[in-house]
Formats: structure tokens, sequence, C-alpha cells
């Protein structure tokens, strides 16, 4: 088969008299069909007037220097006639001297240039009516995009080439077969069309410009399976040759496709218009290589997976190369190479988003801040990975193993994706596709039989379900603590790691793990190195008083907390008993009232929990429950399993059952899942941490004692003078400082609660029925149907208030009702005490709390605690606190 060029139409075309891959007896002559017997051997090789490789006289030299510019346009950006004229007006726009542009097919075009070869081998007919389809396409491009002499130029070498591959197609049809070759010179028309049309595009503006078919120019030879290697020595000779017949300042050339030293048409294999502009950038020294595709640039993370993924500014080359490796969407590796090696800078942009910068790949970028989060430039992922295990004692110090263990999975043709092994030797871990592992398991377990027989080795072990995260960075070999960066995030979001792998250039740190748990593994690492130091989802239980309070407080201090702190708190969800409001990134909470009058939808807490759980937008998450209800309390447990904090001021949960109480605590111990609940007792005061810093610190608890009800302090505080105590508990509840109905704050339950709250956290195993509570509700009103029915009778036992206050007035004493802990005698109790006017319990106002804890310590002197302990700003106060509190616990700065 012979190839020669006709210059006159720069067109390729076969001889096809000389090809016995087609079937061994097959020519196609002006029948393009007929069949003759021949004997010659498989060859492709030039006819006379082929790609000349004889010795030119050169008359004009390739200037070569940062006075050209490369740009490379893949399919989507030429994927119509209105975006192949936007690219020339970005080439028209570029103030470079000289300009070099490669193009790629059309977009879909190299598919359905494949799918003919494909079908035409098949033997499906439909071959015909599929090259009719890639005619129309590109002839309804060029009238779109062109007129004159230049569509008549372009069509009639269109009619040309389709007719050409009419012919080539029909014996592969005969044949039954096409060779790579064919196949690539099938294929490679969609870079030719594209190229002429876009220079015909360019010249219409009136600037000189020529086209080169790069198979005249790039030369590559083969170096493995759907891989070749230029040949920059012939490549440059040829394309100084090419420059002397076409001196031009604006070249389009042809991406993808090249020729064999043979003059052989190949192609550079999938992204082969990438590695065409490296290769040609590297032959004429350009400034630089811009890479035009429809993305901003370089992400941080897969966008898919990672919503908050960021635009990189720069990369290193190394950086780029082992991104691409770990399967991120930058440039295949080879790319790098040639530009690499001249320190050439390639540039990622938008076509269709020019004001974006774009990403610069070179050689060391500069490190704008020196933070050590900037060390990581970003994270990669690749799925569907099985970890293979193989160990045993006999591995310890005997020389090749690892090479017998490797040589087998070469001859399986497995990919290793990672490779880990102890310092120990006693066993070594690896990672290969899925796919591929049940041939690398039977292989090993062959090869090693005898060695597992007698147990040299234990066991290979397979461990399906796996998925490799990869922190990519040049600056991670100089500066400490990123692995412990790294690896503190994905413990605190619950992710078990596999295996772990580092080389010593440290440019990538590597860790295997469960698939399912990879996406929020990926999330988690990308959350606190790219974002805040610790972004933290929200979901709000109960939008009432207390809740809705908190909602406005966030509201009023995210962004301080953002811009200080480096906490990003969103809120995903709210629900109240009848509607919820989801979101997957967050809620605007300038306006959360009316979107969860408007666009809730029916409450269902199961739900709720579940939106939580499965987003996978922030690894770390909390349910902040502001009701008082015990059924939601249930579920704290089950929340804490699924890798949720909760938060909480619900009494319920830590006065409920003891069984239930310990088991809370021990999972909340046991696992990286954070259990706040500050305002269950005091509101927004310091109760709960108070003892536990006592605690913590080695002091021993002796007696707790305090006005823990806001209500009942602002009750006795103004129960003075000549005011009847009806009077005093109607003003209580006018002002809101009592519930609905008054005895169910006078009943003492509520102080009941906090007290068997600090009595469980100074240790004591009490159930709230061990708490003797001396109930303030009279027993004749226990049974009043309604709080009206209440309010109306309470008048009737004023008098026997009024004989209690009278009596402690006279021995210079005032009532207070409190709640006690004796730590000593492991026991406690609510009820109303006496105290002397000049005791701290004496000196409150208002609905002041005060607690006093004696301990070892403090034995002469109580620590007392007191302030505000009452109202929906300081109980949402103490529950944001913890919610700070958790954010701080999670790596945000103290």
């Amino acid at each position: 088969m012979l190839v020669h060029r006709e210059t006159s139409t720069q067109c390729w075309k076969y001889d096809l008299s000389q090809d016995r891959s087609l079937g061994g007896s097959l020519r196609i002559g002006q029948s393009q069909g007929s069949l003759l017997r021949h004997h010659s051997t498989n060859l492709l090789r030039p006819a006379a007037a082929a790609i000349s490789v004889e010795q030119d006289d050169i008359n004009t030299y390739l200037p070569k220097g940062d006075m050209w510019s490369v740009h490379k346009f893949g399919g989507t950006c030429m994927g119509t006639p209105q975006r192949i004229q936007s690219v020339a007006d970005i080439v028209l726009g570029d103030s470079s001297e000289r300009k070099l542009v490669i193009v790629s097919a059309m977009s879909k075009v190299t598919d359905m240039m494949y799918n003919l070869v494909h079908k035409a081998q098949s033997r499906d007919d439909s071959y015909m009516i599929a090259l009719e389809e890639v005619f129309e396409k590109h002839m309804a491009a060029a009238k779109d995009l062109l007129d004159g002499e230049d569509l008549a130029s372009f069509l009639s070498q269109l009619h040309s080439d389709v007719s050409s591959l009419r012919a080539m197609l029909s014996a592969i049809y005969i044949a039954g077969h096409a060779t790579e070759s064919f196949s690539d010179f099938v294929v490679g028309h969609g870079e030719l069309w594209s190229a002429q049309m876009l220079s015909y595009a360019i010249k219409k503006s009136g600037a000189p410009c020529s086209w080169m078919d790069t198979r005249e120019v790039l030369v590559v030879k083969p170096s493995g399976p759907n891989q070749v290697d230029p040949d920059y020595l012939e490549s440059e000779n040829r394309l100084q040759k090419w420059f002397s017949r076409q001196p031009a300042e604006i070249i389009v050339a042809t991406g993808f496709i090249a020729s064999t030293a043979e003059n052989i048409p190949t192609t550079l294999k999938r992204d082969g218009s990438d590695f065409s502009a490296a290769i040609i950038g590297s032959l004429v020294r350009a400034r630089q290589v811009t890479i035009w595709t429809d993305v901003d640039g370089v992400f941080s993370a897969d966008p898919r997976k990672v919503s908050e993924a960021v635009i990189l500014s720069t990369l290193s080359y190394q950086e780029a190369w082992e991104m691409s490796y770990f399967g991120a969407n930058v440039l295949h590796p080879r790319t790098i190479i040639p530009v690499m090696k001249d320190n050439i800078p390639i540039v990622i942009r938008n076509m269709f988003n020019i004001s974006a910068p774009g990403t610069m790949i070179c050689r060391q970028p500069a490190n704008d801040n020196g933070d050590l989060d900037a060390c990581v430039k970003s994270f990669a992922t690749i799925d569907n990975l099985a970890l293979v295990n193989v160990e045993g004692t006999g591995m310890a110090g005997v020389p090749g193993t690892s090479s017998a263990i490797f040589s087998v999975v070469k001859d399986v043709g497995a990919n290793v994706i990672m490779i880990s092994q102890a310092s120990s030797e006693h066993s070594i871990c690896f990672a290969v596709p899925e796919k591929e592992v049940a041939a690398v398991s039977a292989a090993l377990h062959v090869r090693f039989r005898e060695a597992l027989a007698v147990g040299r080795l234990s066991k290979v072990e397979v461990i399906n379900g796996c998925s490799i995260l990869a922190a990519v960075g040049l600056r991670m070999a100089s500066t400490p603590g990123v692995s412990a960066i790294l690896f503190d995030a994905l413990a605190k979001a619950n992710i078990n790691v596999r295996a772990i792998a580092q080389g010593c250039s440290e440019y990538n740190i590597t860790v295997v793990l469960k698939q399912e748990d990879c996406v929020r593994a990926l999330r988690a690492a990308h959350s606190r190195f790219f974002l805040s130091k610790t972004t933290l989802a929200v979901g709000i239980i109960g939008p009432g008083l207390i809740g809705g309070t908190l909602l406005n407080q966030l509201k009023d201090q995210a962004a301080v907390l953002k811009e200080n702190m480096n906490i990003d708190l969103r809120v995903i969800g709210i629900t109240g008993s009848s509607t919820m409001l989801l979101s997957d990134t967050g809620i605007d909470l300038t306006q959360w009232k009316e979107l969860l009058r408007k666009e809730a939808e029916p409450a269902d807490l199961a739900n709720f929990v579940r939106h939580m759980s499965d987003n996978h937008v922030f690894p770390n998450k909390v349910l902040v429950d502001c009701t008082a209800d015990t059924s939601v309390a249930s579920h704290y447990y089950d929340w804490l399993k699924k890798g949720i904090h909760v938060i909480t001021p619900n009494k319920k949960a830590n006065s409920g059952p003891l069984d239930q109480y310990l088991k809370l605590r021990t999972l909340q111990r046991a696992s990286y899942t954070h259990y706040f609940y500050e305002a269950t007792v005091g509101a927004g005061l310091p109760i709960i941490s108070t003892l536990r810093g006592l605690l913590e610190t080695g002091d021993k608890i002796l007696h707790i004692e305090g006005i823990f009800s806001g209500t009942l302090s602002y009750i006795f505080n103004n129960f003075e003078g000549t005011r009847t105590f009806s009077d005093v508990v109607a003003e209580a509840k006018e002002a809101g400082y009592t519930e609905p109905d008054p005895r169910d704050d006078l009943s003492g339950t509520d102080v009941a609660r906090k007290v068997i709250i600090l009595a469980r956290e100074s240790g004591l195993t009490l159930e709230l029925s061990d708490i003797p509570v001396k109930s303030l509700v009279p027993e004749a009103l226990a049974s009043c149907s309604s709080a009206d029915e209440f309010m109306q009778k309470l008048p009737s036992f004023d008098e026997d208030w009024a004989k209690q206050r009278s009596e402690a007035e006279a021995a210079g004493e005032v009532l207070r009702y409190v709640g006690v802990v004796d730590a000593v005698n492991q026991k406690g109790q609510v009820e109303l005490r006496r105290y002397k006017r000049d005791h701290p319990f004496a000196q409150l106002s208002g609905s002041d709390n005060i607690i006093a804890f004696t301990t070892s310590r403090y034995k002469e002197q109580p620590l007392i605690v007191r302030g505000p302990g009452a109202g929906a700003e300081v109980t949402a106060g103490g529950v944001f606190c913890d919610i700070l509190r958790l954010a701080s616990s999670l790596g945000a700065p103290s």
C-alpha cells in the first residue's frame, strides 16, 4: 500500500494495492471494490511525491523563543461554527509576534470517526450513512462560517477527502479488519478539517495564516501499548523545512495526529492534542502554551464530588503530574514532559470565560502566603480498587520476596496503583483495579502455594471495595505537620485508613480507605485545607423561641466567625413539628423564617437526619436539638453512631433512665463524635464546663448547691414586702419567665433534672426517682384542668406563703428554692430553704441563677458561678458556645 501527498490539495491518499492486512488479496481500483490477489508485504511507505525528507534549500529559518505563543483548542472549543469564530477572535486578540494554534476535531467527531472504522470492520452497512453524517456536519459548519472562495476551496477538499474515506472504509468493510495505521488515517481527518476551517476564519480578518498537517512535521515512535514518544530532533528538522516553505505569523496545526519515521500516519492517542501542543511548544521554545478548555482552570478537587472546590492559580509541573496520575482532570502526564524540559509554562484557561485567569503550570510557583495549608495543592481519588495483602513471618529479611510478588502481578498484566510495606517486612500490601484482583489473587496463591502450606506466608488476603485518596503538594516535602493535619481531618470525620504510602519526594500522601467513605474523606480533607479550618454543617431541630433565637445569632455572627476564626457554619436543615427546610449547601439565614414558610416540606425527623447523614458536601455535621421533647432525645445515640455530633439544651437525655445515659456517654467517649449539653443546666452559664474542669484537674466534688431555676429565682427574689405569692407568679407568667402552665416550674421537676445531670457528671449513679422533690404546687391545685384554673385558685394559698415569708424575715432570712448534690453521701434533693440575708444566695436579683461548688480545693469558700439563668438569648447563647466548642474540638483556632 502506498501513501503519497498531493501538494496541490494538501491531502493524503492511499493506494491500497499493496496491503495484505486487509485480507491478503485486496486491491481498490477505479471500481472501488474489485479484488486482485497479490503477495506483497504489509507496508505503508511514501511515494515519490510523499513527505520529502531530502535536503531542501532552506531560505527562511524558523525563529525560536518568546516571540511564539502556542494555543490549543479542544473539541468543545471547536464544537460549532460560532465557537470556531470565537477561537479565531481569541487568536487574533493575542498580541504575541507569532502564534501557533493546535486544534482538535470538532466536538464528538473523533468518536464518530472511530465509529466509522468499527462499523466498517464489523461489516455494518450503516457506515456509509455515518460517513454522510460526518460530511454533513462539516459542510454545514463551513457554510455557517465561511463564504466565497474560502468556502468553495474547503468544500472541494472536504468532498475529495470523503471520497477517499469512502474507498478506504469500503476496503475495510470487505476485509472485515482494519490495521492501526488505517484506523489512525481515518480518524485523523477530523483534525484536518477543523484546522482548515479555523485557518480560513482567521484569514477572513486579513491576518496571514497557514495551516499545517502535523503528519508532515511530528515524528513519533511506539513506546508501549497506546503510547508513543516524539522524535524531537527529526520533528525539529521537519518543522524547519515546513516553515521555510510557509513562513506565516499565524500557523494553525492539527492536534492528535503525527507520523512514524517511515511516514506512516499515526496518532498521539487519547489526549493527543494537548501532547501535540506541548511538543510543538517545545520545538519553537515558546513563551507559553495555553490549553483552552471549558473550565476556569484546575480545581483543588473534583468539583462533582466537592462543590466547594477552588480554582488553583498555580501548580508546579510535579504537582500537575501527580494529580494527573491520580485521575484529576488536569493534563496527561506525558503532556508535561516536553514543556518541562524547556521550562515553558502551561496555562489552562476557559474559552467560555475569558476573564478567568486560569491555572498556570510551571517549574515551581512562588508560595504566596507561606501558610501550612498552602502546602497541599489538591486532592484526587481513584475508585474501584482492591487491596491485596501478603503477610507472613517468613517474609522478614528474605531477599526477593517483593520481587517474586510483583513478578507474578506483572505476568498477570495487572496495574499496581500503590504499594505499602511496614519496616518489619512482616507484610506487604498493594492496590490494583478491582476487576484485576481475582487474577492477581489466584496467581499469587499458585506461586506461593508451598510457602502458604508450610506457614512461611500466613495469608494472601484481598480487601475489595477500596478507594485511594491522594493529597498532592510540592511543598509538603519541606513542611512538618501536613500528614498530621490530613489524618486528623480524616479521624474527625470518622474515616478509617487501611493503608498509607508516601514517597521520599513527599509530593503526595496516599491513603487507602473504604470506597463508601471516599467522598466523605475527600470532602473532610479538602474542607480542612481549602475552606475554613472548620466547616460545620448544622441542623436545627425546634426553631421555636430558643431555636429561632439561635438561628438569628448564627446569622449575625457567621461572617465574623469565618473571617476571624476560620469557622464556617452552614445551617443545612431546620425542622419544626410540622414543616422542615433542607439545603445541600446552606440556608440563607437572613430569610430563614420566610423560606421555612414558603419552601418547607412536611416534617419528617428520619428524613431530616438522613439529609444530614447523606450530605457529603461537609464532613462535619451537628444536630442541635432545641426542643424539650423526650422522643427527640431518644435518638441521640443513633445520631452519634452515624458520626453526627449532637448539641442540646434539652435535659431529657441526661436526666432520663440511667442505663441509657451511661450508654450514650460511653459511646461519646469511645468515638470522635461529640455530645455537648452546657445549656441543660444554667442556660448560658458555664456550669457543666466548670464542673468538668474541676474533675479533670483532679479536684474532688463534695457538695453542689444552687438556685437552678431562673423562673423560681425571679419569683422568690420578688416575693417580698407585702406582695402576694400569686401576684408574683402572675407577673412572672406575664413576663414570659414561666412555662405556659406555671405548675411545670413550681413542681420542681425541672430543677430535679438539673440536679440529676450534675450528680451524674460528678460520678453519682442516680435515677431521677432517687431525688426527693418538694413541690411548690399546693396538693389541692395539682389536679386543676388548666393553667387558667390554677391561676384563679392560687390566691387562696397566699396566706400560707405570707406566713412562711414572715417567719423567715423574723429570723433575718429569705426563702430560696434550691437543688443540692451531696456527693459525699451519694444523694441529691430539691427543696425550699432559708438563707441569711448576707448569704450569696440572698443577694440575687431578677432571674439570676447561682451555683456553689464545694470541693477539696474550694472547701472553706465555695467556688460560685452566678448570672442570668433563664431567657431565650442566654440559653441560645449557651448552645452557640457549645457549637464553637465543637468547632474548636474539630480543629478551629481557640
